[in-house]
Parts: C-alpha cells; structure tokens; sequence
C-alpha cells in the first residue's frame, strides 16, 4: 500500500504553548489507524494539523505527496480530507438536512449522497427538518458523521467518535463504521475507549504529552506495552 499521508517533524503551537513535539507518522491507502493518548496528550491538535485548522511548514504534512500543512481548511477539504470535530459543532440555525448538504458543497464525487447517509443512518431522515442542536448527542453525532461523508472524502478523521455518548448509541456509530471504510476510505479514529478503538483499527499511535510514545500493528501491540506508552511509565 502506498502512503496517502505522511507527517514529518510535525510540531504544533497554541501561541507559546507546544502542543506537539516533531511528529513522525504515516497512513496507507485502505488503512484504518487509531490515535489514542490521555486527555492533553496532543490527539486533537494532530486531527487539526491534518485538517488546516491549525497551520504548519508546508512540509510538515504531505497528502498525496503534495505539501498541505500550510494551506487553509478549505482547500485542505477539496482536496479529500474530511474532520469529524471534537464536540460536533453543528450549525445550530440549520436543519439536519442543511448541515449534511453543507458536507457537499466541495464539490468532490463519490458514492455518499444524502440518500446514502439516510441509509447508513435512518434516524435523521425521520429528524431532516429538525434543528440539528434539538436532536440527542447520538444524533448529532450521526449529523456530524454524515456531513462528513458528504464531502466523499478519501482520509476521514473522527476526533473523540464516542465522547459523552450512551454505550448504545457507541455501538450503533461502530457497527456503521464497515460501512463507512467499506468504501474504499481512510479513516484516522482519535478515541478515549481503548479497546473499541484497537477492535476497528489496522495500526494504532498512542501519543503522550504531544509525542509518539508507542506505533504498531494493532495484532501485535500488548496490553502492558499501551498502558505503558499511554501513562508514560516503564513498560
């Protein structure tokens, strides 16, 4: 498989705050890698670095083999790389259906459509002329998802996929998921819960205090080997 993007020394500032320390990462085409770490470990900063909302050397992010860490979010999207925020972060005067067509307006084709969406998730069909914000946490979360899609992206990025969710509705967003990366997507999954994340994901980074404390296949990495890249101790 050949690299659709690859991270270079990446570092990333919140004015003098260092957030993240000359990151080394890559992703095949195909690939479904899961990002884990403690909370502040720098997994939201890398998903905005990736995605143009935070800016970078143009260097330190190649999609493609094309340089994108300098360009804007925008263009970053038409290009194919599509966020699924932290929080959400729908547009609360709109309706569902008006946040999911907005996931369209790059213009990019693909198989996703609004039908295609209903079908994956059918619930917002039934809630399309709903104000997005009136809807449960799951559903935004699905409207979220959605939107995403709509860009019919090749590298989708899922930051904190079930943060804050009821388990039910965690195992429903998961159980769509093959349905998702069955399309031939890239998918980057940032995710508190461990183990959903390792059952869906092909390799796994875990960060800590902004850097790459462990990497590999998810087959062959070991309990005592995550627990000790995530808190940070001897293994």
């Amino acid at each position: 498989m050949s690299d659709l993007l690859t991270l270079t020394s990446l570092d990333a500032h919140y004015g003098d705050f260092q957030a993240l320390y000359g990151l080394d990462l890559s992703v095949s085409e195909g690939e479904v890698i899961a990002i884990i770490g403690a909370n502040g470990a720098g997994k939201t900063t890398l998903m905005r670095s990736i995605s143009g909302l935070l800016k970078n050397r143009a260097e330190a992010v190649h999609y493609r083999g094309q340089p994108i860490g300098a360009m804007r979010a925008d263009q970053v999207a038409a290009l194919g790389i599509a966020l699924v925020p932290e929080g959400r972060q729908l547009f609360p005067s709109l309706s569902v259906e008006e946040n999911l067509l907005i996931g369209g307006k790059t213009g990019r084709k693909g198989p996703w459509s609004l039908g295609a969406v209903y079908d994956l998730f059918p619930i917002l069909q039934e809630r399309r002329t709903q104000a997005s914000t009136s809807l449960s946490g799951g559903q935004q979360q699905m409207v979220a998802i959605g939107r995403a899609l709509m860009a019919n992206p090749d590298l989708i990025l899922f930051d904190e996929i079930s943060l804050g969710l009821a388990p039910v509705i965690i195992r429903q967003i998961y159980e769509a998921l093959p349905g998702i990366v069955g399309q031939g997507m890239t998918a980057m999954i940032v995710e508190q819960d461990i183990t959903k994340a390792l059952s869906v994901s092909s390799r796994v980074y875990c960060l800590q205090e902004g850097r790459v404390a462990l990497e590999g296949r998810t087959d062959d990495v070991t309990h005592d080997q995550i627990t000790a890249a995530y808190f940070g101790v001897e293994a």
